[in-house]
């Protein structure tokens, strides 16, 4: 590169160049599908432009093509190793794959080259309670806000990790002082409707109508303030406007993802075609055979966070988090075309190899020592039958609640990241249609293997379903997991502050003041919905 060091890019001349200039234009407008053919063509004049690499990782970045971003990341380092941005949105890049422990390699890294960086220091605390480092993470953020005390989405962060922890009221305060700084911030607004616990009042409704009015705010910012809106007229029993505001949030979230094939029946077709009761048969005593973990599946807003907290009250039991790993294992078999055929040639070595990197993978989350560890990824329910071949005797639960409360649910929820089917009645309600039929699958071909839970038996006599679950498990019956809610564990996931009270009604039927809007669900839910809990015929 003429003009540029081994270590250090220099970009006087990429601040020239009139194809960089359009595109980084069309990037600050979010005219994302302008600028990549702009950018593609520099980088095909001149490949070594780690400018523009770095900005082509940061397109695929916005639209969730990860793997993309962190080669093209990878590669500006290669060229450029002090080259600050590139490092820094690599780090980024892997936490967002949940590779927290590699986003903290690269931040140590960016450490000893620019010392003292306040978004490097958060993203580290943010990684640190990622791993369960909840001590340090704390105190990373206390020493970043000192020195910072005016950046509103860092008392955010510092709000989120104290939510994790319990410390309920200290989070609310954070957030409050974010909302000082920046009135406007959305995903503030929905992180404190996300508590559940917290009710917003006249002022605050104000306050979040005026940041909407604004045309100076970010799209991420609308639709959080659309959904904390929903929240808070749904507590206030207005269905209407609540039904309105979470519906233009979907929309405006909806808009931001990258358009993608919706592939989810395809699999569970390729699924059912492979795993017959000849293919496992033939599988059998193969996989690794630990029996640690414990996998807690479904969808979303099933009731899996109350199921976890439960379990992890017990002494034998540890909780850890939404677990990565498996889908990970999934995507090294290939896409939608490949998988099926690789797994069916998998050798017995190659599937006790997967379930071992598992393990291997999940040690880092595991901080008690306990024999059995729980993975409560919902979306896991895809993978059920790769589960079962490399950890045959892993504990497989289905958490299932009824398909209206589960999908309207699902709809008013936000999440960070991923769960792309939420935003539309129509995707939610076959996506669940899609989940039930799988489970039904699994239910004839491996009967007895996945112990299923409703949300509503639990609700309805919690102490008999407690005692029921934990005997399916062979687990010994403990007083403690009937007073689940004084564990004092961390919890990441929306159900937070809900698991920290013993079990209530008010949300099993929240969904019907909003029956009129809900048509298309029903719908796409067909007969799964007028059948449940049992399972339509097929």
């Amino acid at each position: 590169m003429t003009g540029t060091s081994p270590s250090q890019p220099d970009f006087s001349r990429q601040l020239q160049n009139p194809m960089l200039l359009q595109a980084a234009m069309a990037m600050n407008e979010n005219r994302l599908h302008d600028a990549e053919p702009l950018l593609r063509q520099h980088l095909k004049a001149d490949p070594f432009d780690v400018a523009a690499i770095r900005m082509l990782a940061e397109l695929a970045g916005r639209i969730g093509r990860m793997k993309d971003a962190e080669a093209l990341l990878r590669r500006a380092i290669e060229l450029a190793p002090n080259f600050v941005p590139a490092r820094s949105n690599l780090a980024i890049v892997l936490y967002r794959q949940n590779r927290a422990a590699e986003a903290i390699t690269e931040l140590e890294t960016l450490a000893k080259i620019s010392p003292n960086d306040v978004a490097h220091d958060s993203l580290k605390a943010a990684a640190k309670g990622r791993l369960g480092d909840y001590e340090e993470a704390i105190e990373l953020y206390g020493s970043v806000l000192e020195r910072f005390p005016g950046q509103p989405k860092i008392w955010m962060s510092y709000g989120h990790l104290l939510k994790t922890v319990g410390q309920q009221a200290q989070s609310v305060l954070a957030y409050r002082r974010a909302l000082e700084i920046a009135p406007a911030l959305g995903e503030v607004w929905w992180s404190l409707a996300n508590l559940k616990t917290v009710s917003f009042d006249d002022a605050d409704l104000d306050v979040m109508h005026v940041g909407l009015a604004r045309d100076d705010i970010s799209s991420e910012d609308r639709f959080h303030l659309h959904f904390a809106l929903g929240k808070a007229f749904e507590d206030r029993k207005q269905a209407e406007p609540a039904f309105h505001h979470y519906a233009q949030g979907n929309r405006l979230r909806a808009a931001e993802l990258e358009t993608h094939e919706r592939n989810v029946s395809q699999h569970v077709a390729a699924a059912k075609a492979l795993f017959t009761p000849e293919f496992f048969a033939r599988r059998a005593g193969q996989g690794c055979l630990a029996e640690d973990p414990v996998f807690i599946l479904g969808l979303p807003r099933a009731g899996s966070t109350l199921l976890e907290q439960i379990l992890s009250t017990h002494s034998q039991v540890e909780g850890t988090m939404e677990l990565p790993d498996i889908p990970h294992i999934a995507a090294q078999l290939g896409t939608i075309d490949q998988w099926p055929e690789r797994l069916a040639a998998a050798s017995p070595d190659d599937l006790r190899r997967m379930g071992e990197t598992f393990l291997e993978r999940t040690t880092i989350q595991r901080k008690t020592g306990k024999p059995f560890f729980i993975d409560k990824l919902p979306n896991n329910w895809i993978h059920v039958g790769l589960i079962h071949l490399i950890l045959p005797n892993a504990l497989i639960i289905d958490a299932r609640r009824h398909p209206m409360a589960c999908c309207f649910s699902n709809f008013k929820q936000h999440f960070a990241r991923g769960q792309g089917f939420t935003y539309d009645l129509t995707d939610i309600g076959r996506y669940y249609a899609d989940y039930v039929d799988l489970m039904a699958h699994f239910d004839r071909v491996l009967p007895g293997r996945v112990v299923r839970v409703f949300h509503e038996n639990m609700v309805e006599d919690s102490a008999a379903e407690i005692r029921h679950l934990l005997d399916a498990l062979g687990l010994p019956f403990e007083e403690a997991c009937l007073r689940f809610w004084e564990n004092d564990r961390a919890v990441r996931t929306a159900s937070s502050e809900q698991v920290r009270r013993p079990i209530f009604r008010d949300g099993t039927d929240q969904w019907r003041i909003f029956d009129p809007w809900l048509g298309e669900l029903k719908t796409a839910l067909g007969p799964v919905l007028t059948a449940y809990p049992a399972i339509p015929a097929i």
